[in-house]
């Protein structure tokens, strides 16, 4: 068989749609000859919908509307989804999933800060908490302990690439697939991620 076609997910914890696309992301992997590479992006929340006490009245029915979407849909797979309360920054925790990339360990840290924070039950800016996801999953903390302590030197500059990355891709949200260059936006697109798979050839038999 040939070589497993590499696909892009850019993904943020703190997207209800990213989560609710990491499994079937997975499952393509069992279904099609295809390999995904998670690479973390960052949405300009405030930039998008502003800031919380500015938030105009329409950003603010239309975000209300869309956790309201994002619950339903969890809803129908028996997932949970509580929309934050205030808007977080998920650096810390994309720290963290490069430190359970390099160990093997990427998809059980993630799957447990995803389900955790969607539940209320993570502070997902706190390295502590992050630290104990990770020692949970059978992780050394000690790169990222370091990163922690100057981010600047090393975690960031590799967060940044990925951005450039996403940038090169013309990747503007999450979730977004990449599939042989073309770009692939939300958690209702992968149905045509399927259709493109199957129409190369790569569904498993």
């Amino acid at each position: 068989m040939n070589e497993p076609l590499e696909i892009k997910f850019y993904f943020a914890y703190t997207s209800p749609f990213t989560y609710l696309a990491k499994d079937p992301a997975y499952a393509l992997e069992r279904s099609h000859n295809v390999r995904l590479r998670f690479i973390p992006y960052g949405v300009d929340i405030r930039g998008v919908y502003g800031d919380v006490p500015t938030r105009p009245e329409r950003e603010r029915k239309r975000l209300r509307y869309l956790y309201f979407d994002a619950r339903r849909m969890a809803r129908e797979r028996g997932m949970v989804i509580y929309p934050p309360k205030k808007i977080f920054s998920a650096r810390r925790a994309f720290y963290g999933g490069f430190c359970a990339e390099d160990q093997g360990l990427f998809r059980p840290y993630s799957d447990r800060v995803y389900n955790r924070f969607w539940k209320g039950e993570l502070e997902v800016e706190d390295p502590e908490a992050l630290a104990a996801i990770l020692e949970e999953v059978g992780a050394d903390t000690a790169a990222f302990r370091r990163w922690i302590a100057d981010e600047e030197r090393e975690a960031k500059p590799r967060l940044k690439r990925c951005f450039a990355e996403a940038a090169q891709d013309h990747v503007f949200g999450v979730p977004s697939f990449v599939v042989d260059g073309e770009l692939f936006w939300g958690y209702d697109r992968i149905e045509w991620v399927v259709k493109k798979l199957d129409a190369m050839g790569l569904r498993r038999r």
